[in-house]
């Protein structure tokens, strides 16, 4: 019994459809605006990788090209890409982890870090949000 998607030719958004029998056409009426011009599109889907898999991608030395230990933006690009590879395994306080790490980053670019954590140096933001990270 399959979910097929559809996007409404009026409006634009995209519709689901529960199908009891494959083959069969549902009644095809657009949710948001009542149309029944619409059109099928592929869905999205996802692939299971393998732990394995995904050490192996973060691995690749091409996937660190824009990295620049010494650039904290950079370290968070990255730590975003460890985190979407990753998923949920990480933990729920990761993103928050990676939220500060980026606001000091952008701090730090701006030369406004905050008082006693190296006076706005330019660097002085890749050591706090290394050290939260677990980096160090």
């Amino acid at each position: 019994m399959p979910i097929y998607e559809y996007r409404c030719k009026i409006c634009g958004r995209r519709s689901s459809f529960f199908v009891m029998k494959v083959g069969e056409v549902p009644d095809l009426k657009c949710r948001f605006c009542g149309s029944t011009e619409m059109e099928r599109i592929m869905s999205r889907f996802a692939a299971v990788r393998s732990e394995e898999d995904r050490l192996e991608s973060l691995a690749d030395p091409s996937k660190w090209g824009d990295l620049d230990e010494n650039d904290p933006k950079s370290v968070v690009r990255f730590m975003k890409k460890m985190g979407q590879e990753f998923g949920d395994e990480l933990g729920e306080d990761f993103n928050e982890v990676i939220e500060e790490a980026e606001a000091e980053a952008y701090k730090a670019a701006e030369g406004g870090g905050e008082e006693g954590e190296g006076g706005g140096e330019a660097g002085s933001g890749t050591e706090s949000a290394g050290s939260d990270l677990g980096l160090d």
